[in-house]
């Protein structure tokens, strides 16, 4: 990740960020762990939360039912999501009645060796998750490709830069035109820090 960008804005503006979360976003993590792990003690959500309310995870398009068997390897792909409704959420919910109907799709670990180390996962988050986890999420830093960053930004309405109360650039201030226009994110993967925060 060669450019790090800080917004603090609003926390009302901060649902806009969602969009980012859902399309999927870098995170390094420690690999070598089970799924459990990463989620509790990485990233410290509560465990009473991830049996709860996390109820469908998928890692590389293949839904888990063990999160404490399935384990984290550089370049994962994870989802997270909350209950959905209907039979199709039931059959993907994790070790849930019909999740025996998933056939294929269902995560097996594979046996090869889990050597713990640095790594960088993908995530998507959906559903109720966005407003649960995302901000957390958010305010710790993802990746996101530059260029995706830059269209996003690009994107935004001026009540959105009117709602930013600080924007740095590799930990400089930098004016939004450059932003809004693209030219400050060449190329790579941009590390994004938001903080919302709560204004009077």
């Amino acid at each position: 990740m060669t450019i790090s960008l800080s917004l603090t804005l609003k926390t009302e503006r901060c649902g806009e960020f969602y969009p980012l979360l859902m399309a999927g976003f870098q995170v390094p993590v420690r690999v070598g762990c089970s799924v459990r792990e990463l989620l509790c003690d990485q990233f410290g959500i509560d465990n009473d939360y991830v049996v709860g309310r996390i109820t469908t995870v998928f890692q590389n398009g293949k839904a888990i039912d063990d999160l404490d068997a399935a384990m984290v390897r550089d370049g994962a792909r994870l989802t997270l999501s909350a209950a959905m409704p209907g039979l199709v959420g039931a059959t993907m919910r994790s070790g849930g009645f019909y999740a025996a109907m998933r056939g294929s799709i269902t995560h097996r670990e594979t046996g090869e060796a889990n050597l713990p180390g640095r790594g960088v996962i993908r995530m998507k988050l959906f559903n109720l998750l966005l407003a649960e986890l995302g901000p957390a999420f958010l305010r710790r830093g993802i990746g996101v490709d530059a260029a995706e960053l830059a269209d996003f930004l690009a994107q935004r309405p001026a009540s959105f830069w009117q709602g930013c109360r600080e924007i740095l650039l590799d930990g400089a201030p930098v004016e939004p035109e450059l932003l809004r226009e693209g030219a400050a994110l060449d190329g790579g993967t941009v590390l994004l820090e938001v903080t919302c925060v709560n204004v009077e």
